[in-house]
């Protein structure tokens, strides 16, 4: 494998941070470029991703699917060449367990008003 090869990506998280660019090889997985993110995730962050699962990355506009590889997520048509490609993380907000779901309709339930207009 050449070097020039190596797709070089980086990747910009949902505050204009970026994780990278790093070059990787273009059999690489969407679901190994997601588990670099979750090794390379900044510390301190507010929102962090748990498992892959709870992250997404966007190319050209388009969701990536864990199977997929780079090569084939690529657009030629948004790159540049020799240029770095910039996928975008978002990250799924922490799923609500069922005893805080019924916490959350409990509270709404019990804070609302009524107008009587006679």
């Amino acid at each position: 494998m050449a070097g020039e090869d190596l797709i070089e990506v980086k990747f910009r998280l949902f505050d204009g941070t970026d994780i990278g660019p790093s070059k990787y090889d273009p059999t690489t997985t969407v679901a190994s470029l997601k588990e670099t993110i979750l090794a390379r995730w900044p510390q301190g962050k507010e929102i962090a991703p748990r498992t892959i699962n709870d992250v997404k990355l966007i190319n050209a506009g388009k969701i990536l699917e864990n199977n997929q590889t780079i090569a084939e997520s690529r657009t030629p048509v948004c790159e540049l060449p020799g240029g770095v490609i910039t996928m975008h993380v978002v990250v799924r907000p922490p799923m609500l367990d069922k005893t805080n779901e019924k916490q959350l309709a409990k509270a709404q339930k019990t804070n609302r008003c009524a107008c009587t207009i006679l």
